[in-house]
């Protein structure tokens, strides 16, 4: 996927406002519009003016794109950063959906145009708002109560935009998957009149964790043993994140197996199971009793590791 500026593709700069962003849109719709236009490539032109347009005339994919955009060259390759959008806060929908717009809009902004629904009675309540919210591992295990700081997205008086930053408690409950959703009811837009204020969803990303992997309810784990734990068996202790646990390696377990152990992933009913990817680790020759170890298992040990390439 390439890179696309949208500022290059409408001709104004990144510190243009809101009524330049309008104009020069129009310019170049009166230009490239198919129906009227000339030029040879005018259908194309025109369905990047309006992808350009569609992001930087609403302040809440422009304050996503401007930061994301930074140091971006256009055509480069790109792919965007895991939870690049992570504390955005963004109303329900666009008026322009996604169009038939390119992949890189769609990778970028698709996840910012579901609806918001009606109240009681078919009084249409505010809309829904949604950010993505970045989280702790540990976090599921324990629940937590956590401070959370949304920037929200304005246009100010002179038609730029500006961020405004609001801060929420939030219960995380236990046992919260990445991309579930927490909904916090009248947290979105107000309403008119008497009907209620929308939602505030926020999905949930895990941070990096430097130990295991999530998945759905499951945990991921890469387990280092010992040659002779692999090849003898061996009782081993893991440290989780509420509780510690033993796990028993079978003789003969062979580098990249897979151990499963029923419901110790992620807490839940039922919780998730921790998969454990075995990674022998070789002791290094580095002193002359580990090299005279070595030595002696080359000689005596009828072992070819190669057996198998060649038959």
């Amino acid at each position: 996927m390439q890179f696309q500026d949208y500022y290059q593709a409408l001709g104004v700069t990144r510190e243009a406002s809101a009524e330049d962003i309008k104009k020069a849109f129009r310019k170049l719709a009166r230009k490239y519009h198919p129906d009227v236009s000339k030029e040879p490539d005018a259908e194309q032109r025109m369905k990047e003016v309006n992808e350009a347009y569609a992001v930087l005339s609403d302040p809440q994919r422009r304050a996503a794109y401007d930061q994301l955009s930074q140091g971006r060259r256009p055509g480069e390759d790109f792919r965007p950063p895991p939870d690049w959008d992570a504390g955005f806060e963004f109303s329900s929908g666009s008026p322009f959906g996604n169009a038939d717009f390119s992949d890189f809009f769609a990778e970028l902004f698709g996840r910012m145009n579901a609806g918001s629904g009606a109240g009681p009675n078919g009084r249409h309540r505010g809309e829904d708002h949604h950010a993505r919210v970045v989280l702790d591992l540990e976090d599921s295990f324990t629940g937590a109560t956590r401070q959370i700081s949304l920037r929200v997205p304005e246009l100010t008086a002179d038609g730029h935009v500006a961020l405004r930053t609001r801060t929420l408690e939030v219960r995380i409950p236990r046992g919260v998957r990445e991309g579930q959703v927490i909904r916090l009811a009248g947290q979105g837009a107000p309403a008119f009149g008497n009907a209620p204020a929308g939602d505030l969803l926020l999905e949930v990303s895990f941070r990096p964790h430097p130990r295991f992997r999530a998945e759905g309810r499951d945990l991921h784990l890469g387990l280092p043993v010992a040659p002779w734990e692999a090849a003898l068996g061996a009782v081993v202790e893991l440290a989780l994140p509420e509780s510690t646990l033993k796990v028993r390696i079978p003789a003969g377990a062979q580098h990249g197996r897979q151990l499963r152990v029923r419901g110790k992933g992620l807490p839940g009913d039922p919780p998730g199971d921790l998969l454990l990817d075995l990674r022998i680790v070789l002791p290094p020759a580095d002193t002359p009793q580990a090299k005279a170890l070595y030595e002696t298992m080359a000689r005596d040990m009828a072992f070819d590791p190669r057996a198998e390439a060649r038959s």
